[in-house]
């Protein structure tokens, strides 16, 4: 049978996305002619969230396998997957510049025709900062989360929080990770020296001003009792991750840490949009309480500043050593860490 012809309209459904756009002012038969630039903006948001969400769930379904063959693509896609998210997210704050073209007093001509509605109840954001690994606790202002939202909103929310969220399937990738625990390559006591020399290493490395670091250093990669309680990343993952950073150079860990390094890169550009954000309504409503009901630009920052969700990755560059520094790693776990093994 021979198949339809694709006609480019038909393809992109332009008559629903074209007729999509239906502005409280002309309803009410005022003139609010920036009303139409500020939903399409936001409009856009969604379907970038959208596609968000859509990377995000393809490196998620990578994490779920219970093992990754180092011989197959996953972790290269992945690392090109989140690599597209911060694409996005640079899009997402430059699109603010067009949004603000729009005046406090052009928004004023329609703003209080909006409420209650707010950006505040964007499902997706919030699924993609789920999916990202921030969890209800971690939230600012917990008790207004999910207050504004609808009883089917709230589902998929939920519905999105209990998943695995890819935190913690990286957490336990990292804890999979073999090079500094397996016995092939060390026995307890030799182990326990890697650390040591580590450890002495680190300690010559320090400034008067940094020997604060040494404790949490020591309640992190040597003494697994004291791990701090509360963080997101345990002791295992934690030093696996800091043993990508440090030997990155070694051909199979150098796409483990552009995967850490992009989860960073993720996190630096959701942050660079929360902070465009707060500018944007300091500029463009100044002290006024949001649409939705939230205290606006300080509700914003208050969010930016708590919504770190790689944090601790980037807190481990804390624990680094120059090259020269580094302990030299035994002769077969350098082979196995070569692409000649």
């Amino acid at each position: 049978m021979e198949r339809k012809p694709v006609y480019y309209s038909e393809y992109l459904q332009l008559d629903k996305i074209l007729n999509a756009q239906s502005p409280e002012s002309a309803k009410e038969g005022i003139r609010a002619d920036d009303e139409m630039l500020f939903i399409i903006i936001h409009q856009t948001y969604e379907l970038w969230f959208k596609q968000i969400l859509h990377e995000l769930n393809i490196v998620r379904s990578v994490f779920l396998q219970q093992n990754i063959s180092d011989n197959t693509p996953d972790i290269y896609n992945s690392v090109h997957r989140l690599k597209r998210v911060i694409k996005i997210m640079e899009v997402a704050v430059m699109q603010m510049g067009v949004l603000e073209t729009m005046t406090p007093l052009d928004f004023l001509d329609f703003r209080d025709l909006l409420r209650p509605a707010s950006g505040f109840q964007s499902i997706q954001f919030k699924m993609v900062e789920a999916t990202l690994g921030l969890n209800y606790e971690q939230r600012h202002g917990k008790a207004y989360y999910l207050s504004q939202l609808t009883p089917a909103d709230v589902d998929r929310v939920k519905h999105a929080e209990e998943q695995k969220s890819l935190l913690v399937l990286i957490n336990q990738w990292l804890e999979r990770m073999p090079f500094v625990k397996n016995e092939e390559y060390w026995n307890e006591t030799e182990g326990a020296s890697f650390w040591g020399k580590y450890r002495d290493a680190y300690i010559n490395s320090l400034s008067e001003a940094e020997k604060q670091n040494l404790p949490v250093f020591d309640s992190i990669f040597i003494n697994s009792s004291a791990y701090p309680a509360g963080r997101s990343f345990s002791a295992e993952a934690s030093r696996s991750a800091l043993f990508i950073m440090l030997y990155r150079d070694h051909p199979l860990l150098q796409l483990p840490y552009e995967l850490l390094n992009t989860l960073l890169e993720v996190d630096e550009g959701l942050s660079m949009w929360r902070h465009r954000h707060i500018h944007l309504v300091q500029r463009t409503i100044g002290k006024r309480v949001g649409t939705g009901g939230s205290t606006g630009a300080e509700y914003l920052r208050g969010a930016a500043d708590s919504h770190y969700i790689y944090k601790e990755l980037s807190e481990l560059t804390s624990f680094l050593l120059p090259r020269n520094m580094l302990p030299v790693l035994p002769s077969k776990l350098i082979n196995d860490l070569s692409y000649s093994r």
